[in-house]
């Protein structure tokens, strides 16, 4: 998956704007007729419960919603947007289904089956309110052009999708164009009180509330692990879609480690014992390849190993990982 330059993204005919800028909201319509059931594509599109839904009328029309594409096979980003993605729903639970929807539309509508997507959702512990879609692929892509995310020219129709965020108010004509990779925390804010209704707003903790971070965090390992790997990590509080990191540094080599932060696509692939037994523990849910360089693999090691040595002083003694699979790997993992 490419990711674009979002100020270079724009929803075509509907607004035109630089990443991270909302467009004001219009005064109340009659009929929405610039931006409402004339413009937006009504085609049927399916559920993955397999229900057939009107793209508009029953998905967009008076609804607050976020809208992403995935595709279940893709090794790249898209585990990490969904991940993400779960993690702004996890603050906003108790509005989802109600006045906000999750709408993930996949690009491999050849293999992603309402039964595929089904299963997809049960990985991830997704819920109520967040629907993962399927269809024509000729309606998807006529629904992905007039939402300004249409496949570029000579690009590769599945790796070359953005991974752009549509965020929209079809009822008061407001529409944001975020990168699914941001702060799920800031995400939540857009959600819970820029762009809410008044009986929703300020629903759960602000941006400014979000929790604090220590010295570590501040740091650059702790950066780039709340980027690219909180969504699906903890260190210290338990499994959450991957495995707990606390003391991993301890039972994996480090040259391990930073290998497997680079390329867990190859390794996977090579069938790396450790890598097929954690994959298959953990709902077969593929670690993605971010791409990542050595210097910043070696930077999020330090800062896993600086975790362990710190949770080792509150604890007195050295902590144990939680997930350790049992494999031999011919080497000191």
């Amino acid at each position: 998956m490419q990711r674009r330059s979002l100020a270079a993204v724009a929803i075509t005919g509907l607004v035109s704007l630089a990443a991270f800028v909302m467009v004001e909201s219009r005064p109340a319509r009659a009929d929405n007729s610039m931006w409402g059931a004339s413009y937006f594509p009504n085609v049927t599109v399916t559920t993955q419960d397999g229900t057939q839904v009107k793209f508009y009328d029953d998905l967009l029309k008076n609804k607050m919603f976020v809208i992403n594409l995935i595709y279940t096979h893709c090794s790249d980003s898209c585990p990490l947007e969904t991940a993400k993605l779960k993690q702004v729903y996890n603050m906003l639970e108790s509005r989802m289904g109600k006045d906000l929807y999750f709408y993930s539309i996949t690009v491999d509508p050849k293999r992603d089956t309402p039964e595929v997507l089904k299963n997809y959702t049960e990985k991830f512990h997704t819920g109520p309110g967040w629907y993962f879609l399927t269809g024509k692929k000729e309606d998807l892509d006529a629904i992905r052009k007039k939402l300004g995310i249409a496949l570029r020219p000579n690009s590769d129709p599945l790796s070359g999708h953005s991974t752009t965020l549509i965020i929209g108010n079809e009822a008061t004509g407001q529409y944001i164009l975020d990168s699914s990779m941001d702060d799920p925390h800031y995400i939540a804010t857009i959600l819970g009180d820029w762009m809410s209704s008044w009986k929703y707003a300020k629903v759960g903790k602000t941006y400014a509330e979000r929790p604090e971070m220590d010295r570590l965090e501040f740091e650059k390992g702790g950066t780039l692990f709340r980027t690219t790997c909180a969504a699906c990590h903890t260190v210290g509080k338990g499994d959450n879609i991957g495995p707990d990191l606390a003391g991993v540094t301890r039972v994996r080599d480090r040259k391990w480690l930073a290998r497997f932060i680079m390329e867990p696509d190859k390794m996977l692939s090579e069938k790396d014992p450790i890598a097929t037994a954690l994959y298959k523990k953990y709902n077969e849910i593929a670690m993605p390849s971010l791409k990542l360089s050595d210097q910043d693999a070696q930077t999020l090691v330090s800062f896993l190993e600086a975790r362990d040595k710190e949770m080792d002083r509150e604890h007195g003694s050295e902590v144990a990982p939680k997930d350790s699979p049992k494999v031999s790997s011919g080497s000191s993992r």
